[in-house]
């Protein structure tokens, strides 16, 4: 189910540009990503003001089909959905006939019977997303909403949102990432994202055995050196770490020691800048990646990253409605 770059945007946009699946940032040009957050930038409302809503997918049906778990993800896009006055129906394994052994695009089929608009997928294998989408009738859009290790688009456009509104001159910042950026598909989609909109330094920090593959991240500099890594950072993002993998494999500390080498916390970030944010994708596991009084920090920019992905994912399906539309 591997796709190319050039095939991948074929198959994302219609044959007049507009954004119909949205699979990847891998390859999205600088335009379409600034749009995508300018739109989602407007569906931002100060703390304390009413959500912003309107009534541009009414009559419109959302599915969210998770076949893996998800808390934020699944959440952001169900409350997008009906922000934007669309009908929103939420699946997973759990209660799919998926688990029934149903062929996914039985599933799929069955789901376009019945008049869905837009699917919002998440799986944990690779190139799930993709095929749905060169499946699927032509009245369909399909979101990748987390795909195995490789792609979480949605993820990388409210990190760079959120990047963007604290940092508004996104060239030239020093960014870095800390944690399993092997397994990352948050770490992926935010790097694609930052490369595309002129990044200065990216930064990438783990320990040997969970660092990237070599040309995974085009220009990254890839160390096992935390302070090497945070020194004069703009933006610091921590990942999660599976538990599972601390202290299990050779090469990768337990977990005191993990927090101690790799933990971002308010002493090792003394080597970043004054003014550095510090990102997290969530959900956090405390005392690990990062430090709890850092997470709840002014620097701490977690939250915000919360509601950001309620925007963004509300641009993104506002955005393939339009590209139904115009059909």
């Amino acid at each position: 189910m591997n796709d190319s770059t050039p095939d991948m945007q074929a198959l994302q946009f219609t044959s007049d540009g507009q954004l119909r699946h949205l699979l990847t940032l891998d390859g999205l040009d600088k335009p379409t990503l600034e749009s995508l957050l300018d739109e989602a930038a407007r569906f931002l409302t100060p703390v304390g003001e009413l959500p912003a809503r309107n009534t541009s997918l009414a009559g419109r049906t959302v599915a969210n089909l998770f076949f893996e778990p998800s808390t934020r993800t699944r959440a952001s896009f169900d409350l997008a959905g009906k922000r934007l006055g669309a009908d929103v129906l939420n699946l997973d394994v759990n209660t799919s006939s998926r688990k029934k052994g149903e062929s996914i695009l039985d599933t799929i089929y069955t789901l376009e019977a019945m008049r869905v608009d837009v699917m919002v997928v998440r799986d944990a294998s690779a190139g799930v997303p993709a095929y749905i989408a060169r499946h699927v009738k032509d009245h369909v859009s399909i979101l990748n909403a987390g795909e195995a290790e490789v792609s979480h688009p949605t993820q990388g456009l409210l990190d760079l949102l959120t990047i963007r509104n604290h940092k508004p001159e996104i060239e030239g910042l020093n960014v870095t990432i800390v944690g399993d950026i092997r397994h990352s598909r948050v770490a992926r989609s935010a790097a694609q994202g930052l490369r595309t909109l002129g990044v200065g330094e990216l930064r990438l920090v783990s320990p040997p055995p969970l660092a990237p593959e070599r040309g995974d991240f085009p220009g990254a500099i890839v160390t096992a050196d935390l302070e090497e890594g945070l020194a004069d950072a703009d933006v610091v993002m921590a990942l999660r770490i599976q538990r599972e993998r601390i202290g299990n494999l050779d090469g990768i500390p337990g977990i005191d020691e993990y927090f101690a080498t790799y933990g971002v916390s308010e002493d090792s970030m003394k080597a970043a800048r004054p003014d550095a944010i510090v990102m997290h994708p969530g959900p956090m596991n405390r005392g690990i990646e990062i430090e709890g009084s850092l997470a709840d920090s002014e620097r701490s920019v977690i939250t915000e990253q919360v509601t950001n992905g309620v925007a963004v994912r509300m641009a993104v399906l506002q955005r393939v409605v339009k590209s139904l539309e115009s059909r």
